[in-house]
């Protein structure tokens, strides 16, 4: 099921005994998590539940220990939230999880599911695995065949770019924070457009500056994580738009800052990539851009996608395909005997900007 489902059932019937909770989507699961916590134990935070609630950690101990502790009845409280993290280090390495429920991988999980201790909720928790990480596809299959016997599933998935975006106006309303729709775009960004990530963000950028002062770029490069990176970009929309004093201005703020000018490369390159891509599938807005990506399986932010049309709009097909060959001479040049990466890149913005 899917957070909003779990959220809605709970409003509707009494906890389920087990839940396994799978996905490294941070926000949803905080708030299940809130929403759980009110419907056995009646607060919002573990910290106020006392000894109603439990943390344990599989990673830690065996899966047979944490269920006797959940067996256990407590002379304190009536009702009990069990939390067991770290769902997949049960998981038989090297072995095949059998479809015997009297096998001896699961045998404890299905005889506790069968009968599982009353006034008690325990909840599975696995965030490290990806819905949108191949590689972790047959785990999380794998994952799933181990805790069959356990049938309340909820899923947590990477949520979409117009989400994330929406909570993040929803903090910044809430918390009357001034900061403009091109710093929040950045901060997306900096944050992989991780709700749970932004959120936290914002509310600790709202404690720093208050209701009074805007947030500028020197904020959150000083304050948010990987938010350096979000200046490549501005680099890669100064470009777009040929301006070369405000690029060798943005060079020279990263060469200062000690980036690694080869990664920044790399971010100018994909920029250009995509535009190229844009200009041959011939689309003609940024939500056509973020469309025709998602088909291919590429993920763009709202934001990235408006980079790309502008970098469309300021560089032809022609100039495009120029300008990644002028790239790949940069990685070369990169890669060479040279006096530093700085002229080599220096030498690039001049070339693009002609």
């Amino acid at each position: 099921m899917t957070p909003e489902q779990f959220r809605r059932d709970l409003t509707k019937n009494p906890p389920s005994p087990v839940y396994l909770f799978v996905g490294s989507e941070g926000y949803e699961r905080g708030r299940c998590r809130k929403a759980l916590l009110k419907a056995v134990l009646g607060v919002e935070t573990a910290a106020e539940a006392g000894d109603g609630f439990t943390h344990l950690d599989l990673s830690e101990m065996k899966i047979d220990e944490a269920l006797d502790d959940a067996r256990s009845m407590s002379l304190f409280v009536t009702k009990r939230l069990i939390w067991i993290s770290a769902a997949e280090a049960v998981l038989p390495r090297g072995k095949a999880i059998s479809d015997d429920p009297e096998s001896g991988h699961t045998a404890g999980l299905n005889a506790y599911a069968k009968k599982p201790s009353p006034d008690s909720v325990v909840v599975f928790e696995c965030s490290r695995y990806d819905f949108d990480n191949g590689d972790d596809k047959p785990r999380i299959e794998r994952l799933q065949k181990f805790y069959a016997s356990v049938k309340q599933v909820v899923e947590f998935k990477s949520l979409p770019a117009e989400t994330v975006r929406a909570l993040a106006q929803d903090v910044v309303a809430k918390t009357k924070l001034q900061i403009g729709i091109s710093e929040l775009g950045s901060l997306i960004e900096a944050c992989g457009g991780d709700a749970f990530k932004v959120t936290n963000e914002l509310e600790k950028l709202s404690l720093y500056a208050g209701t009074s002062r805007k947030i500028d770029a020197d904020d959150l490069a000083a304050l948010v994580p990987n938010a350096r990176t979000s200046t490549i970009f501005v680099l890669v929309s100064a470009l777009g738009r040929g301006d070369r004093k405000k690029s060798l201005d943005i060079l020279d703020s990263l060469v200062r800052e000690g980036e690694y000018l080869p990664l920044a490369l790399t971010f100018v390159a994909s920029q250009f990539r995509y535009a190229l891509v844009a200009h041959e599938a011939k689309l003609r807005s940024s939500q056509a851009i973020v469309g025709h990506f998602t088909k291919l399986g590429i993920r763009l932010w709202r934001d990235r996608a408006e980079q790309v049309f502008e970098t469309m709009n300021s560089f032809s097909q022609a100039r495009t395909e120029k300008a990644i060959r002028l790239l790949f001479e940069a990685d070369r040049g990169l890669r060479d005997a040279r006096p530093d990466d700085r002229s080599v890149f220096e030498h690039l913005i001049l070339e693009l900007t002609n």
